[in-house]
């Protein structure tokens, strides 16, 4: 945890993280809603961070997330706060899907209040620990930089893509005007 977290009482650094996965959550709810209720209106974003928001709503892993609120329905939202990644991939899905925000905000609640909770209490005592194991060996120093330089790699490799005209294709409206399905999901 923090230093400046570590002298505060349980309860507020309990409040201090639901929060933040709260609002990062809306967030990025809120990013896939607004650039696929663009795209519906024929307004492809041109250049900015709407234009790159576009191009990463358009991609595979939020298209991950999509299916797999398609096939769960909304339990995935909270389940999703469990892992590294793939919540941003749900929470953006279900603004491309335009969930209502009345009901992705209750399946959020759930997934916040663990999130905080794991990382209230042990989760990041357990990622500093970690870290600072890997790092304090030679072996565990050369897995943090194959790691960097394989992050490294994916990135330019995907940037070089987009430059190359080898773009993802529009899906948003496709997306978003598709059927969630019949389950707890659909609209």
């Amino acid at each position: 945890m923090p230093d400046f977290l570590a002298s505060w009482p349980f309860w507020l650094v309990f409040a201090f993280m639901y929060s933040g996965a709260t609002l990062r959550g809306q967030a990025t709810y809120w990013v896939g809603r607004v650039v696929t209720e663009q795209t519906l209106a024929r307004v492809r974003p041109r250049s900015g961070w709407a234009l790159r928001a576009h191009r990463w709503l358009a991609g595979e892993g939020t298209e991950r997330g999509i299916a797999a609120i398609r096939r769960w329905g909304l339990v995935v939202v909270p389940l999703s706060y469990l892992t590294v990644g793939f919540q941003t991939m749900v929470n953006a899905g279900a603004g491309v899907l335009r969930i209502g925000w009345g009901r992705y905000s209750l399946a959020q609640v759930p997934g916040a209040l663990a999130w905080a909770l794991i990382y209230s209490t042990v989760g990041w005592a357990v990622w500093t620990a970690a870290l600072a194991a890997a790092a304090g060996s030679p072996a565990g120093l050369a897995v943090i930089l194959a790691a960097a330089v394989v992050v490294a790699a994916v990135v330019v490799r995907r940037r070089r893509r987009r430059r190359a005209g080898d773009d993802a294709p529009v899906l948003l409206a496709d997306a978003a005007e598709r059927p969630a399905g019949g389950g707890p999901g659909g609209r």
